[in-house]
C-alpha cells in the first residue's frame, strides 16, 4: 500500500510540472504596482485561464521599473526556469518614458522574442504608447517598434495595453502613469482575447 502510494504521489507531481505555463514578462504595469496584487490583472489572468482552460498555469515575472535591457539579462534565466509553453512580453514602457534610443529597444525585445522562440514557446507581444510631449517622431516610432517586431518575428501583437481606459484619468494612480484597481479587469479583458486565440491554436 505504501509503494502505490508513493506512486500516486510522484505521477501527481509529473502532472503537476508538466502544466503548461503563461509567463508574463514585464514591468510595473504588469507587477501590480500601487495595488494589491491578487487585484492586478494577470491575478485576474489567472482566474480566467483557470476557467476556460484547465490545466495552464499563468506565473508572473513581472518586475515593476524592468527595462528591454534588463529583461533581455534575463530572460534565458526566466525561461529555463519555468519552461512556458506562452509568454506575455510587456515591455518598453520604462525605455520609452527615459528617453532611451528606440533601435537599443528593438534590439533588446527582438533578442527577448528570439530567446521564447529558440524555446518554442508561443509569444503575446504587448505594445504601449508614449504621451505626446515626447514629440511626434519618437511617439511614432516607438509606435511602430512593437509592429515591427511583430512582424519580424510573426507573433502576435496586443498593440496598447491601455487602449481601453487611457482617457479616462480617474482610472489611473495619483501619478498618472499606473492604473488603480478598478482598471485591472479591463487590461485583463484585453489581453485574454488576444491570449485566447494562442491557447485555442495550443489544442
Amino acid at each position: 500500500m505504501r509503494r502505490l502510494w508513493l506512486v500516486l504521489i510522484l505521477l501527481f507531481s509529473c502532472a503537476a510540472q508538466a502544466a503548461p505555463t503563461i509567463l508574463v514578462f514585464g514591468d510595473s504595469l504588469s507587477a501590480a504596482y500601487g495595488i494589491p496584487a491578487d487585484k492586478g490583472w494577470v491575478a485576474l489572468l489567472d482566474q480566467r485561464v483557470r476557467q476556460q482552460h484547465p490545466g495552464y498555469r499563468v506565473i508572473n515575472a513581472s518586475i515593476s521599473g524592468e527595462t528591454t535591457s534588463g529583461g533581455r539579462y534575463r530572460i534565458k534565466q526566466a525561461l529555463a526556469e519555468h519552461q512556458p509553453a506562452v509568454v506575455i512580453v510587456e515591455l518598453g514602457a520604462n525605455d520609452g518614458l527615459r528617453g532611451l534610443p528606440l533601435a537599443a529597444a528593438s534590439a533588446n525585445l527582438d533578442a527577448i522574442i528570439t530567446a521564447c522562440r529558440n524555446r518554442k514557446a508561443r509569444v503575446l507581444l504587448v505594445g504601449m504608447r508614449l504621451p505626446p510631449n515626447y514629440g511626434s517622431a519618437y511617439t511614432s516610432g516607438f509606435r511602430a517598434m512593437y509592429q515591427q517586431l511583430a512582424q519580424r518575428h510573426k507573433v502576435l501583437l496586443l498593440p496598447f495595453l491601455l487602449e481601453s481606459f487611457a482617457d479616462r484619468p480617474e482610472l489611473f494612480q495619483a501619478d498618472g502613469l499606473h492604473p488603480t484597481a478598478a482598471a485591472q479587469p479591463l487590461i485583463m479583458e484585453q489581453v485574454w482575447t488576444s491570449l485566447r486565440s494562442l491557447l485555442a491554436a495550443s489544442r
